[in-house]
């Protein structure tokens, strides 16, 4: 789960990562009062800053300076409602202006490479971060983090040592890295980042913005982060999905894609977009792993929360018979289109292969389903299905 800057911020400052959260407001005549708050000890300063789950806010316009009160509401009134990047900003965070000296960049992040986690930190911090690791990559440190040591004192010397904080800033660096480490393993985070992180002009350290992601196989053991769920800001194919135990993440394309394995849906992934170069170029429309029962139930649902795209257009629909055979698959297929009745109304090209695969075409052929195409290889099916979402669009 990727928080919104805000929600980072409240989760630095539970493990004393110095921070200033702000206030967030859904609407722009909240931003007066707002900024009347946060702004008090900055001479009535605030930035108005646009929370969504994306980077690129400030070059997009989301990130604005108000000079007061009502300038905070004339801010926020432009940053409401913006699309940045596919995203449209419901909630602005209101926070006092800082007076920055120096910005650096901060991050912890899973190294799936290495087997191990990373640090990547720079004392050239900022929007260009990418510009700088691209021009001058010398500027931005990289030190492995053994999981079984993690950030002790020896580690974090090295961190800073590596990054080149300047000498009368340095003990506060290792401070707040040690704890920005405790945010990331204690949170059971995949992403900490901060940028930037801001030496202010009285000479202290402030994570000026952040960025987490949090693993949610490990939601079993913090409880407290269902309440960083903003299910108004998720998108409602997926959250049908989570509340069915599915795992889907929609994309922006016409083919819907249902597979068993998380594995052969990214392979079912990239042999729809290499045959959508030949059908005018479609592409797959989402992520969807059915797992290992393909039972009617699980099948309806898939289907259901597919079929309610109104950018599909035809679905490819590959399974692997294992421990469920094909028969009990493609049973389950059936019965799903019986299910769903109506509501099944775009083409579906079905690939079966494995266990039981002669027995799952009888049924399949037995039952004539006027939408479903047969196809014997993975290849051929996602071409087909390419094809008929072209034609559905032509």
């Amino acid at each position: 789960m990727d928080l919104m800057e805000y929600q980072a911020k409240e989760l630095f400052a539970r493990h004393g990562v110095p921070v200033t959260v702000g206030t967030v407001i859904t609407d722009a005549s909240e931003a007066a009062s707002a900024a009347e708050t946060e702004g008090a000890a900055s001479g009535g300063k605030v930035v108005v800053k646009a929370q969504v789950k994306t980077g690129g806010r400030g070059k997009a316009g989301g990130v604005k300076l108000a000079q007061d009160a009502q300038d905070a509401v004339a801010k926020a009134g432009e940053i409401l409602g913006m699309d940045i990047k596919g995203h449209t900003v419901h909630r602005v965070l209101v926070a006092p202006a800082a007076d920055i000296a120096e910005e650096y960049y901060f991050s912890f992040l899973v190294d799936r490479a290495n087997r191990d986690y990373l640090c990547i930190a720079s004392t050239e911090g900022g929007v260009e971060i990418e510009v700088t690791a691209v021009e001058n990559p010398d500027a931005v440190a990289k030190v492995s983090i053994d999981p079984l040591v993690g950030v002790d004192d020896a580690k974090a010397d090295e961190i800073v040592a590596a990054t080149g904080f300047a000498a009368d800033v340095a003990a506060e660096a290792k401070q707040v890295i040690q704890r920005l480490w405790d945010v990331f393993i204690k949170e059971d985070a995949s992403l900490v980042e901060v940028n930037p992180l801001v030496r202010l002009g009285d000479g202290s350290l402030e994570a000026l913005d952040g960025k987490v992601t949090l693993d949610a196989n490990a939601d079993f053991r913090h409880e407290d982060h269902a309440g960083f769920e903003l299910r108004d800001e998720e998108d409602p194919l997926e959250l049908m999905a989570k509340e069915k135990d599915l795992n889907y993440v929609k994309l922006d394309g016409a083919v819907g894609i249902i597979g068993n394995g998380a594995g052969l849906v990214m392979s079912t992934l990239d042999v729809v977009a290499y045959a959508g170069e030949r059908h005018g170029g479609v592409k797959p429309a989402n992520f969807l792993d059915i797992g290992g029962g393909a039972s009617a139930e699980v099948m309806a649902n898939g289907l259901h929360i597919i079929l309610g795209d109104p950018q599909v257009r035809a679905v490819f629909v590959n399974v692997f018979g294992g421990i469920t055979a094909c028969d009990a698959v493609a049973n389950g297929i059936v019965h799903a289109l019986e299910m769903l009745g109506e509501e099944a109304d775009k083409p579906l090209v079905v690939r079966l292969d494995g266990n039981n695969v002669e027995e799952g075409h009888r049924i399949l052929a037995e039952a004539g389903h006027p939408l479903v195409t047969i196809v014997d290889t993975m290849d051929g099916a996602a071409d087909k299905a390419a094809e008929l979402a072209h034609a559905a669009g032509a």
